[in-house]
């Protein structure tokens, strides 16, 4: 999930949606859940949604298209409505592009690994636009945009927000350390707050030299519980604690630009969180997760 971008300069939030076949059909099924949990937050903010082809046909299906309103038909998969999707992401003109995608994603529809698919995502991480591939991503985003727009949302009884019971894992990309110190130095007050920090390898050591400079060498000493680092198995060891529901949340600042040897461990543990979908979130850049980071502590004052 990237939460980087500040559409609240616009008059209108665009956001384009689709969701994989699994997660269209059941009355339960996610992108239900989507409008139904998330319907006073998308009450509260202006949304044109964009929307590609069988998934329009489905909200309609669903009697959900006065919520999902207004809305522009892209065309179905198979015809190219994600390539349009990605070309809407990178372009820059209001009229012709998105300010965030909710891609409800099934990590066993081999559809959400077609080139396009994988386009999409790559493209919100380097345009530092939302990508939304779980439900729970999408609910809490949508609920911290409609907060950030000074919307008093009723708070909801939900565990998510008692962080003294919750867990977030904080990843980076060697070039992206150094934003992640950046953030977490920033935003150290509300991840104190969290019952647990976990982290990969090198990125773990360097949090708890920082929590050592903040709280003193002893009580900064195990702030963050490091695991192996990414290509030694480090992913896996997170995935499995997101698979548990042990952690939630998870901080993945990607770097788009360079060749990646370990992308099966990367893309294990966003399957991990698409598994779960209703549960976990995955936010991927620097600039978006300091927003949403700003945002939950907002939240969580309301």
């Amino acid at each position: 999930m990237n939460m980087s971008s500040n559409p609240a300069q616009k008059q209108r939030l665009r956001i384009g949606l689709i969701a994989n076949r699994a997660h269209q059909d059941a009355p339960d099924s996610a992108l239900v859940q989507l409008f139904q949990r998330a319907a006073q937050s998308i009450d509260a903010l202006d949304i044109e949604w964009v929307v590609v082809g069988r998934t329009l046909d489905a909200i309609y299906a669903h009697q959900l298209d006065h919520i999902c309103a207004p809305h522009v038909r892209f065309p179905y998969g198979r015809d190219g409505g994600l390539m349009k999707l990605v070309a809407h992401v990178v372009n820059s003109e209001e009229h012709n592009s998105v300010d965030a995608v909710i891609y409800l994603i099934d990590p066993v529809d081999h559809s959400s690994i077609f080139p396009e698919a994988l386009a999409l995502k790559r493209q919100c991480v380097i345009h530092r636009k939302p990508f939304l591939a779980t439900l729970a991503a999408a609910c809490e985003w949508l609920e911290l945009e409609a907060v950030s727009r000074g919307n008093l949302i009723q708070p909801l009884e939900s565990e998510a927000y008692d962080l003294g019971k919750e867990s977030i894992a904080l990843i980076a990309h060697d070039a992206l350390k150094h934003n992640m110190l950046q953030i977490a130095e920033k935003h150290f007050g509300l991840l104190d707050q969290f019952a647990h920090r976990y982290a990969t390898g090198t990125t773990g050591s360097l949090l708890n030299q920082l929590a050592q400079k903040i709280k003193g060498e002893e009580a900064g000493r195990n702030w963050v519980k490091p695991f192996l680092s990414g290509p030694m198995g480090g992913d896996a060891q997170i995935a499995e604690l997101v698979l548990e529901k042990k952690i939630r949340r998870i901080v993945f600042l990607e770097d788009p630009h360079v060749a990646r040897q370990h992308e099966a461990d990367i893309q294990l543990l966003e399957r991990a969180a698409r598994t779960i979908t209703d549960f976990a979130l995955v936010v991927s850049d620097g600039e978006g997760s300091d927003r949403w980071l700003g945002l939950l502590a907002q939240r969580i004052a309301l």
